[in-house]
């Protein structure tokens, strides 16, 4: 399994984080999105990276901050492909 290519952090109670994490899994981008909570694990990486509001999707070289900036940012990324069987299916 690859590491995924993208960290989406978020905050557990907040609408706007929840909105965000559905609509990852909604386009099938959970496989390439690490899920961070700003509020624990993801604290000092975010502030690392300069942020502090979330939700905030870091793609390696920006950090794409907000609702709609985040949304927006998803639309544009593909879904892991499914790995090839073995057996050709």
């Amino acid at each position: 399994m690859t590491q995924p290519a993208y960290t989406l952090f978020h905050r557990v109670a907040e609408p706007a984080s929840a909105r965000i994490r559905s609509r990852v899994v909604q386009l099938g981008l959970k496989p390439r999105i690490d899920f961070q909570n700003a509020e624990t694990d993801g604290k000092d990486e975010l502030a690392r990276l300069g942020g502090s509001i979330t939700p905030a999707l870091w793609d390696g070289h920006e950090l794409t901050v907000g609702e709609s900036e985040v949304a927006r940012k998803l639309t544009t990324l593909d879904p892991d492909p499914l790995p090839e069987r073995e057996d050709g299916w």
